[in-house]
Formats: structure tokens, C-alpha cells, sequence
């Protein structure tokens, strides 16, 4: 009798509802330099759960960009362990050499992937999810990173997790800051 009340109960309630429950469905992400050799990465209910609890309900856009680098951060260790760039150090160290080190082409996609992730499970109030953003100052100097756009503002800001090394949160700073190349630890 139990088994068929939680049944209804399952099926009357809408289908978005079911689907937030859970982990996302499968992903490739990046393992090495240009993003030329993908993994299929499949999240694990609790690992999803422990990025969900990071987006406490945000009281402000500040606020959230917090959680989004911390999710960023968590992320990138969870997928770290099941396709090897939990060994990715900051930006370029390595030059490629070493498995699992990503470039900003490599963690700009994964960083967008992620944040379309939390996006899907309607855990952003205040942000949506941007197009990758490309800077290149200089004619060899191209640099690549994910991006978020405040809905209230219109800001946009520079995701970046190039900058350090696996599961560290990723630079958050506004879009006009990233693309003039404006060193981050300077406040």
C-alpha cells in the first residue's frame, strides 16, 4: 500500500521536480591542452548533491558568484578524480607535458559546461550563463574563459579557473577587467 502512495505521489508531481533530484546526465570534459581528447565524466548522486548545498538561497548576486566559484572549485575535483586533471597545475605549468594539465581553451570549456550544469538545475537566481569570451591583446597572447552575466545589471564576468591549479575557486571579475588583462590580485 506504501509502495503504490509514494508511486502517485512520484507521478503526480511535475516532471522538472524529479529531474532536479538527481545528478545530471553524462558530460565530456577536457583532459589536456585545446580540449582535443574528451572524457565521458558521469556525476554520482552525492557528488551532485554536494554542489547543490553550496547554493544556499543567495540574498544577493554577490553572494552567488561566491557559491558559483566554490561549485567551480568542487567541480572540478569531482571530475578531476574520474578524468585525470586533478593533476592540472596553474595556468600553463607543464606546457602541456603532463597528463591532465588543461590550457585556457581546455578549462574555459569545462568551466562553461559546469556552469550550464547548474544553470539546467535552476540553482542560479541571479546569473545566467554566457558565451566562452576570447582576449587577445597582443597577436600570440590569446586567452580564454567562461562567463556569467548579473541578471539585474547586465554585468558580465570572467569565470577563469586557468589561473590556478585543479579545485581552487576560479577568478570572478567583470568582463571589462578580464579583456583589458587587469591582474585580479590587485584590489
Amino acid at each position: 500500500m506504501m509502495y503504490r502512495a509514494i508511486t502517485l505521489f512520484c507521478c503526480l508531481l511535475p516532471a522538472g521536480q524529479l529531474q532536479a533530484r538527481g545528478a545530471p546526465p553524462p558530460f565530456q570534459a577536457c583532459t589536456d591542452f585545446h580540449c582535443d581528447i574528451r572524457k565521458p565524466v558521469t556525476l554520482r548522486d552525492h557528488q551532485w548533491r554536494e554542489i547543490r548545498t553550496l547554493f544556499s538561497a543567495a540574498r544577493t548576486a554577490a553572494e552567488e558568484r561566491q557559491q558559483i566559484q566554490a561549485a567551480i572549485a568542487k567541480m572540478e575535483q569531482q571530475v578531476g578524480e574520474q578524468t585525470g586533471s586533478w593533476r592540472d597545475l596553474a595556468e600553463n605549468d607543464g606546457e602541456g607535458s603532463e597528463v591532465g594539465q588543461l590550457d585556457c581553451i581546455a578549462e574555459s570549456k569545462n568551466t562553461t559546461i559546469y556552469l550550464q550544469l547548474i544553470a539546467k538545475d535552476n540553482l542560479l537566481k541571479w546569473h545566467q550563463v554566457k558565451e566562452r569570451r576570447r582576449r587577445n591583446p597582443w597577436l600570440f597572447d590569446i586567452h580564454w574563459t567562461a562567463s556569467i552575466m548579473d541578471i539585474q545589471t547586465k554585468q558580465q564576468y570572467a569565470v577563469d579557473s586557468w589561473f590556478f591549479a585543479n579545485g581552487q575557486p576560479p577568478v570572478m571579475q567583470p568582463i571589462e577587467a578580464w579583456l583589458a588583462g587587469q591582474d585580479f590580485r590587485l584590489k
